[in-house]
C-alpha cells in the first residue's frame, strides 16, 4: 500500500453536549405463524394502497422513492416503485460485498497474520535478525471481538511468538502491510468523514478499528480540561488546550486531526459541570501503532526486543526478507466477521473484505491456468470487479449497481431495488451459505443498526436486514414474515429528504404493514 498525501486539510467538529434520553426497551412481540387465511383477512389491494399512500405522504413529496418487495417463495411482485431507478445506497452498499464475500471466500474464511524470521529461534530463544509481522487484514483484533478489551488481539498473537519459543529478537519488529495495494482511504470518500472512527484508513494490519478512543472531561474551574486517550500509545499525539470555564458557560470544544498526521488537537472550553466528550479518532498508518503496542505487549511477557518497531507498505527492493514463519495468528471465522460488519454497519471492515477478495482474485489469476491481472491494479480494483461478476451470476442486471466502495460511504455509489431484491432473493433461497447470510444480518428491535425500531410491533424480532443512512438518503433492505407466514424480500430507499425521521418512518410503517398482513400474497 503506497503512503499517500493530502493536502494539509484541518478538520474541526464542534461537538454537542446535550445527552440523549434513554426509553425502557419494551418487549418484543413474537410474530404468530398463521398457515390459513382468517375471516376478514386483508386483500392485497388494501397491503398495495396502504403501502402506496404512505410512500405519497406530503413529507416525500420533494424527494425520490424507489421500492421493491417481493414474495420469497414465488418471485411474485408485491409491491413496486421507481424500483429500476438508481438511488444513493448509504450502507445497502454493503450488501452486495458482504455478500459476495460469504459467497466466495466462504464463511469458514479467516484472516491469518503470520510471524517471519530469518531463522527459527535458538536453542536460547534468541532470533537473530528482524522479525516480520505480515497482516492480511485480520480486523478482528479488535475490542469489537473481545469485549472492549484493548489488547487481547495483539495478546493473542504475542501469545503465539512465545510459544515459538522466541525470549529475544535482535533486530526490529516490522509491520508489514503489503499483502494489500492501493490508497488506504477511497478517493471518493468525504474529508469531513476522515476524522471519526466510521472513515477508518484500511490497512493489512488493523487494530481495534483502526481508531483510538478520546474522552475530554472538564477539570477544576480555570485549568485545563482532562483528555485520556485509550489505548495509550507512543504514536498518537495529544495537543490539550482546552480549558475548563464557569458553570453555565458556552461550550466551545473542538477536536481538529489532520488527515495524514497522527496529531489531535483539542481546544476551546467546557464548562464545569459538562458531559464532556467520548468518542472515537481514526489513526493514521495504523500498522505503526499495530507494531508499537505489540512490541510492548512482548515486553510484558518477557520477549526483548532490542531495535526498533517500524512499518513498510513496500517491498524492499534488493534486501532479503525474513522467511520462516515461526507462528502465526487466525481470526475467527468469516461467518462471525459478517456480523460484527453487517449489524453495526462497519465500514473499514467492508473494505478490508472487498480488498481481500480482491487479492483472492489476484492469487486465483496467478495460479496456473486462471488468467491474466495487470500488476497496477489495486486491492480495491480486484475487489469491485469480483463483486461484479457475482452479481451477474446470479442474475443482477450488470447495469444494476454502480460500486465505488465496499461500505457505501461514497456519495458516488448507485443501486438499484430491483438489483438488492435480486440479491436477497438469491442470498436467502438459492445460497449455499443462506444461513450465514441471513445470521450477519441486523434484527428488527434487536440488535445492530435496527436495535431501536420496530419495538412493540410484528416486526420485532422478525425483520431482518440491512439499514443505509447518509446525509438526506436512508436504506432498509430485508426479509419480513407476514402475520399469514409468508416470507416477503424488500428493499426501500429514500433520497433528496432532509429529515431522517422522515424517511426512516415511512420506510418502517411500510415494513410494519408488511408484517401485520394476514392475507395472501401467493
Amino acid at each position: 500500500m503506497k503512503n499517500f498525501f493530502l493536502t494539509a486539510i484541518l478538520f474541526t467538529t464542534v461537538l454537542a453536549g446535550s445527552a440523549i434520553a434513554q426509553t425502557p426497551t419494551p418487549t418484543p412481540v413474537a410474530t404468530p405463524a398463521i398457515s390459513t387465511v382468517r375471516s376478514g383477512a386483508q386483500t392485497l389491494q388494501d397491503l398495495q394502497s396502504r403501502i402506496a399512500s404512505r410512500l405519497a405522504s406530503a413529507e416525500l413529496r420533494r424527494g425520490q422513492v424507489g421500492v421493491k418487495i417481493v414474495s420469497l417463495t414465488s418471485g411474485k411482485v408485491i409491491f413496486e416503485q421507481n424500483s429500476e431507478k438508481y438511488f444513493m445506497p448509504a450502507s445497502n452498499m454493503k450488501n452486495f460485498t458482504v455478500a459476495t464475500a460469504i459467497e466466495k471466500l466462504t464463511p469458514d474464511f479467516r484472516f491469518v497474520t503470520s510471524v517471519f524470521a530469518p531463522a527459527a529461534p535458538d536453542p536460547t530463544g534468541t532470533v537473530k535478525g528482524s522479525v516480520r509481522i505480515f497482516g492480511r487484514g485480520d480486523v478482528s483484533i479488535s475490542t469489537r471481538f473481545s469485549e472492549g478489551n484493548y489488547y487481547k488481539g495483539l495478546d493473542d498473537l504475542a501469545d503465539k511468538i512465545v510459544a515459538a519459543g522466541v525470549k529475544r529478537i535482535e533486530g526490529d519488529l516490522i509491520a508489514d502491510e503489503t499483502f494489500f495495494s492501493g490508497n488506504p482511504i477511497p478517493g471518493e470518500w468525504e474529508f469531513d468523514d476522515l476524522q471519526w472512527d466510521y472513515g477508518a484508513e484500511i490497512s493489512a494490519l488493523p487494530i481495534n478499528d483502526n481508531a483510538i478512543d478520546i474522552s475530554v472531561k472538564p477539570g477544576p474551574s480555570g485549568y485545563s480540561c482532562v483528555v485520556k486517550m485509550t489505548p495509550f500509545n507512543p504514536v498518537i499525539r495529544i495537543m490539550n488546550q482546552c480549558v475548563t470555564s464557569g458553570a453555565g458557560t458556552l461550550r466551545t470544544l473542538k477536536i481538529e486531526k489532520k488527515v495524514d498526521r497522527n496529531i489531535i488537537e483539542i481546544t476551546g472550553s467546557l464548562p464545569s459541570g459538562n458531559a464532556g466528550f467520548t468518542g472515537s479518532v481514526t489513526v493514521s498508518r495504523p500498522a505503526d501503532l499495530f507494531v508499537a503496542l505489540l512490541k510492548e505487549r512482548l515486553a510484558a511477557k518477557g520477549v526483548v526486543v532490542t531495535g526498533q518497531t517500524r512499518a513498510v507498505n513496500e517491498k524492499p527492493i534488493g534486501q532479503p526478507e525474513p522467511s520462516v514463519e515461526i507462528a502465526k495468528l487466525e481470526s475467527p471465522p468469516l461467518s462471525l466477521v459478517a456480523q460484527k460488519t453487517m449489524k453495526p454497519s462497519q465500514n473499514m471492515y467492508t473494505e478490508t473484505l472487498l480488498w481481500t477478495l480482491g487479492e483472492n482474485a489476484r492469487a486465483a489469476m496467478a495460479a496456473p491456468g486462471g488468467g491474466t491481472v495487470t500488476s497496477t491494479a489495486t486491492s480495491a480494483d480486484l475487489g469491485l470487479s469480483a463483486v461484479k461478476r457475482f452479481l451477474v451470476e446470479i442474475g443482477v442486471a450488470p447495469d444494476g449497481i454502480i460500486q465505488h466502495d465496499g461500505s457505501g460511504l461514497s456519495r458516488h455509489n448507485l443501486i438499484t431495488p430491483a438489483a438488492v431484491v435480486q440479491l436477497y432473493t438469491y442470498m436467502g433461497k438459492q445460497s449455499r451459505f443462506s444461513q450465514a447470510w441471513r445470521e450477519s444480518l441486523t434484527i428488527g428491535g434487536v440488535d445492530g443498526t435496527l436495535r431501536n425500531r420496530f419495538k412493540g410491533t410484528r416486526a420485532a424480532g422478525n425483520d431482518r436486514g440491512k439499514t443505509g443512512t447518509i446525509e438526506q438518503v436512508s436504506a432498509l433492505s430485508g426479509y419480513v414474515r407476514t402475520a399469514a407466514g409468508e416470507e416477503l424480500v424488500f428493499s426501500m430507499v429514500v433520497n433528496g429528504v432532509n429529515e431522517t425521521s422522515m424517511r426512516t418512518s415511512a420506510m418502517d410503517e411500510v415494513v410494519v404493514s408488511l408484517a401485520n398482513f394476514d392475507g395472501k400474497v401467493d
